[in-house]
């Protein structure tokens, strides 16, 4: 067949001719172009790309009360759990335990555009839930309603989300289930199943305040199996044999890591000593005999936490009292039921040795 017009023939050069738009033309494509970008809200800041971001996901029971839908679920089922969905769209679920840290992510947000206004390098929150997608008109009439910047979704009909996770490039996962956030921790996802406090407590609202424990969460478990394995004395002399021997990563040691990233581009603006960002280590340890390898360690990483607190085993409630962060991680249960009691916004981290030791369960 010959080549038509606009075709090359056959070896020779392809045609690279650009057709040409009249000045009419020209006019009325950008009057078009002007049209759209004006129907795109202004108010909202852009969402980062997730590969610039800090990205944060959370589940939609983590995130919002949803203990009356669970109920008309688990006893009418999924239909009618739908249909009671769709009946009670237009009213907002009530915070659940994961609200509070997600307004101080976005109120350092807010803080880290005024200063670096071309900046992507921001936390971005993903909402994930594996409820059918007819329930996501309620959602973000939610959000809305509290004005939340959750531009992101991942709703998955009933099926596990935790495979979508690594694709948002998740930093962290926070859900009310257990069983998905210990598949996330399988997964190598910084992961953890957050709890509401028995009682509400004022938090800051100006500084996100972030507690971890030690061992099993920013560390691996190497130190917590010498002490279930052989006790209190042999962990202290292994502790000290080792004090110049960085412990392994544990599963949130690279979400520490996002953090620090974070308060540096305040300490570049002059804002050490009023940064928006304040990082705590909570740790059962004894300074004296186990505490230098713990900082060692963090040191050995380039990073830090603002604040050291070594227990001695003493209860970690009444502390995390006068602290209030907005989430406090653990991988021990009694030290998160603890903290609870105490008014803490808690997370259980179910790594290491210590999920071999069952405690109790947390209502």
């Amino acid at each position: 067949m010959l080549p038509g017009p606009g075709d090359a023939a056959e070896g020779g050069p392809k045609s690279t001719h650009v057709p040409t738009q009249s000045p009419g033309e020209k006019q009325k494509w950008e009057e078009a172009k002007a049209f759209y970008e004006n129907l795109t809200p202004t108010k909202k800041p852009k969402s980062p790309k997730p590969q610039n971001a800090i990205n944060i996901a959370v589940s939609s029971r983590a995130l919002f009360r949803m203990e009356e839908e669970e109920k008309v679920f688990k006893e009418q089922g999924l239909e009618e759990y739908v249909k009671y969905q769709l009946e009670h769209e237009n009213e907002p679920f009530k915070p659940g335990a994961a609200f509070p840290f997600v307004r101080a992510l976005e109120a350092v947000n807010t803080q880290l555009r005024e200063l670096y206004p071309d900046s992507e390098h921001l936390f971005d929150i993903v909402l994930v839930t594996n409820n059918h997608a007819q329930v996501g008109v309620r959602l973000i009439n939610t959000i809305n309603h509290y004005n939340l910047f959750v531009e992101r979704f991942c709703m998955t009909g009933g099926n596990s989300p935790i495979g979508y996770l690594k694709a948002y490039h998740t930093n962290l996962y926070l859900s009310s289930d257990g069983q998905k956030v210990q598949e996330a921790i399988e997964e190598g996802i910084a992961a953890a199943t957050i709890f509401n406090p028995s009682h509400n407590v004022s938090i800051n609202e100006d500084q996100l305040r972030v507690a971890f424990d030690g061992d099993a969460v920013l560390f691996s478990d190497e130190s917590e199996k010498i002490v279930k394995e052989h006790g209190l004395d042999k962990f202290f002399e292994h502790e000290k044999a080792y004090e110049n021997k960085p412990l392994a990563q544990g599963p949130l040691k690279g979400f520490l890591e996002s953090l620090g990233k974070l308060q540096k581009k305040f300490y570049q603006k002059g804002m050490r000593m009023n940064c928006p960002i304040r990082t705590y280590l909570v740790t059962a340890r004894s300074a004296a005999s186990s505490g230098a390898r713990a900082l060692k360690t963090l040191r050995s990483w380039g990073l830090e936490t603002d604040e050291a607190l070594f227990l001695a085993g003493a209860p970690k409630g009444p502390l995390l009292e006068k602290i209030r962060p907005h989430i406090f991680f653990d991988d021990q249960m009694f030290h998160v039921e603890g903290a609870q009691e105490m008014g803490t916004i808690a997370a259980h981290v179910p790594y290491g040795v210590g999920q071999r030791h069952k405690h109790k369960n947390t209502k």
